[in-house]
């Protein structure tokens, strides 16, 4: 589930704006200034951040300077929403980061159609990017998928769709995912086959990490679906 950071100071904003994104099958969370959102980063890398500039303390356009200076956030996509509608207040929020600038008051369709295209512009980028987690190591450009052991980098053996399947869970990490949600986003949704079909998939990836000693890190949550933890048994 593609995950969005809500970071505005007006609670009723924040939550028009969460209802609507959650509805839009968003996971949402929300945070109240700079301090809030930046260590909501810090925990958990969201996948877009709709940010407001008038913030208590450091300012929004502060916060995503801030971000765009460090590595592991110098990609993240950022909304600038705010009331800030003059033509130079814009052209200042976008050279500080933001991808995309929004003026209140606002069009909530409008700013649902700018978090997808957003999202959709940045996806690309991010499929040749390597993922880790758990010492797990997947790197789409070369499709291998390898981990330390004793000393030396092992490579696991996986297939086309358990690489897919595994791509997406690590890269949406210590999320539960139903397998009707995990058909959805790594076969299609115009793909119309027995949920089931998930699971063998998930024992041939099991097994297909055996070898590199990662086959814990793949989780059954009962009665809820899959997840990948990066340290399993917690």
């Amino acid at each position: 589930m593609t995950r969005v950071l809500v970071v505005e100071d007006e609670p009723a904003i924040a939550e028009l704006v969460a209802i609507n994104l959650r509805h839009e099958g968003f996971e949402v969370s929300i945070a109240g200034d700079a301090a809030q959102a930046t260590a909501q980063v810090d925990e958990r890398l969201p996948d877009l951040v709709i940010l407001d500039w008038m913030l208590p303390g450091q300012s929004g356009l502060q916060l995503s300077r801030s971000w765009r200076a460090q590595a592991r956030t110098k990609s993240l996509p950022i909304i600038m929403l705010t009331a800030r509608a003059d033509e130079n207040d814009k052209l200042a929020g976008l050279d500080g980061g933001a991808d995309d600038y929004l003026t209140k008051p606002f069009s909530v369709k409008e700013l649902l159609a700018r978090s997808r295209a957003l999202l959709r512009r940045r996806a690309p980028q991010a499929l040749d990017e390597a993922v880790e987690v758990g010492g797990l190591v997947l790197d789409p450009a070369t499709h291998r998928v390898t981990r330390v052991v004793d000393g030396a980098a092992r490579e696991a053996k996986v297939g086309p769709t358990e690489f897919r399947l595994l791509h997406f869970l690590m890269t949406h990490p210590e999320r539960v995912h139903s397998r009707a949600q995990l058909l959805d986003r790594v076969w299609g949704d115009h793909v119309f086959i027995e949920e089931r079909t998930v699971d063998v998939h998930i024992k041939r990836l099991r097994e297909a990490l055996e070898p590199v000693h990662c086959a814990p890190l793949v989780e059954t949550v009962r009665g809820a679906g899959y997840r990948l933890v990066a340290t399993p048994g917690r």
